[in-house]
C-alpha cells in the first residue's frame, strides 16, 4: 500500500469507529467510560510508549488519590505518532497527547483548533520530559558488520523501518539519514537524494508505527537492520534475552525530542482540564523521570540523569532547528509532494 493510501485509510478507520460510537445512541467502550466516583483522562500517545506509561500512570494515580483524595483512571490509546494525531483531528476525545513529534501537535491546532499555536512554551523543555535517539538494532554477533549508515545500503543488508507519513519515529530516523549523508556528501543535493533513495530501496518492511516495526524484526525474523527509538532498541534486548540482538550506534543521530501537550478544547468539555495539566507536570518529577530512565528514555533532570549516564551512548546529535524547525521539516520533507514522496 502506498504511503498517502495508508494515512487515508488510518483516517476513515478513526471516523469510522467514532461513528459508531456516536451515532444511533451506542454506548461508549470501557475504554471511554468514566470510572464509579472517579475522573478519567485519556492520554493518546505514539506506538513505542506502551510499557512506559503502564508505570507513569499507576505512579499518577496513586499521587492523585493521595494529593487530592479523588480517583483517577488513566486510559491509553497507543498508534504511529501521526495516525494519532489525525485519530485526535477526527473526534478520539484526548485530553492529553504524547506524542513523537511536534508536528503532530501542531497539527491539532492548524487542523483542528484544539489547542493554542502556543502549546509548545506552556511546559519545561519545550514540552518535552524526555528526549531519545535513533540507534540501529542488529542480530547478535552482527553478521552483516553494520556500523553506520553507509553499510545499511551496501548489497544482500535488508532494512525495517517505519513510515514517515503515520510514524514520528520514521520521521526522527529520515533525518538522522539525511544529517548523515548531508555530512558525508558535504550539503550535495543530489547525492544525498541518492544516498536516501539506495537507503529506502534496502526497506523490506516499511510499518505503520515503531512496535510493528520492532515485532518485524524479532518475531518476525525480518531484516538485518533494524532503525529504532533508542527505548525500542533497548527494551527488543530485554524481552529476548542476551545473546539475541545489540545496539550499533551510528557516528550521527537525531536529538529526537517527542513532546507532550493538554489538548484544551477536550479538557475543557470534560472538565478535567485541572488535572490534565498536572498528569502532564508529573512527568518533570523525580519519581517520574526515574520511571523514565528505567524504561530507557533519556530524562532531562539532571540528577536522575547523572545516575543513568553509563546507560545511554554519547554520538552526535542534531537538533531539528538545523533543518529549520518541525514546521518546515514537516513541510519540505513528510508532507504530500515533499522530499519522502519523492523518494520513496
Amino acid at each position: 500500500m502506498h504511503a498517502n493510501d495508508l494515512c487515508r485509510s488510518s483516517a476513515r478507520a478513526a471516523v469510522a469507529l467514532l461513528a459508531a460510537l456516536l451515532l444511533g445512541g451506542a454506548a461508549p467502550p470501557a475504554a471511554l467510560a468514566a470510572p464509579a466516583g472517579g475522573q478519567t483522562l485519556m492520554n493518546v500517545s505514539y506506538d513505542a510508549t506502551r510499557e512506559l506509561y503502564a508505570q507513569i500512570n499507576r505512579q499518577f494515580e496513586a499521587y492523585w488519590k493521595q494529593k487530592t483524595g479523588q480517583s483517577v483512571t488513566i486510559r491509553m490509546s497507543h498508534n504511529g505518532s501521526s495516525a494519532q494525531a489525525r485519530a485526535v483531528i477526527a473526534g478520539l476525545p484526548a485530553d492529553v497527547v504524547t506524542l513523537g513529534v511536534a508536528s503532530d501537535i501542531d497539527a491539532l491546532h492548524d487542523q483542528a483548533g484544539l489547542l493554542p499555536a502556543d502549546w509548545q512554551g506552556r511546559l519545561p523543555n519545550d514540552s518535552t520530559p524526555y528526549t531519545s535517539t535513533i540507534v540501529f538494532l542488529v542480530r547478535n554477533g552482527n553478521p552483516k558488520h553494520i556500523v553506520d549508515w553507509d553499510d545499511l545500503v551496501r548489497p544482500g543488508v535488508s532494512v525495517i523501518t517505519t513510515n514517515p507519513k503515520t510514524s514520528a519515529a520514521a520521521r526522527w530516523i529520515f533525518l538522522a539519514a539525511y544529517a548523515y549523508a548531508q555530512r558525508t556528501y558535504h550539503g550535495d543535493q543530489g547525492q544525498i537524494k541518492s544516498y536516501l533513495k539506495a537507503l529506502y530501496g534496502h526497506v523490506v518492511v516499511l510499518s505503520t508505527g515503531a512496535r510493528a516495526s520492532t515485532l518485524a524484526f524479532t518475531q518476525e525474523h525480518l531484516g538485518d537492520a533494524l532503525l529504532s527509538w533508542e527505548n525500542e532498541a533497548f527494551l527488543a534486548i530485554k524481552e529476548a534475552g542476551p545473546g539475541s540482538f545489540q545496539i550499533v550506534v551510528p557516528s550521527i543521530s537525531m536529538l529526537a525530542q517527542p513532546p507532550v501537550a493538554v489538548v484544551d478544547k477536550n479538557a475543557r468539555s470534560h472538565g478535567t482540564e485541572q488535572l490534565a495539566e498536572a498528569y502532564l507536570r508529573f512527568l518533570y518529577t523525580p519519581a517520574a523521570q526515574q520511571t523514565i530512565a528505567e524504561n530507557f528514555y533519556r530524562p532531562i533532570d539532571p540528577a536522575v540523569q547523572a545516575r543513568y549516564a553509563a546507560r545511554f551512548p554519547h554520538l552526535t546529535l542534531v537538533n531539528v532547528s538545523a533543518f529549520g524547525g518541525w514546521r518546515k521539516v514537516q513541510k519540505e520533507f513528510f508532507d504530500d509532494g515533499g522530499l519522502f514522496d519523492q523518494l520513496y
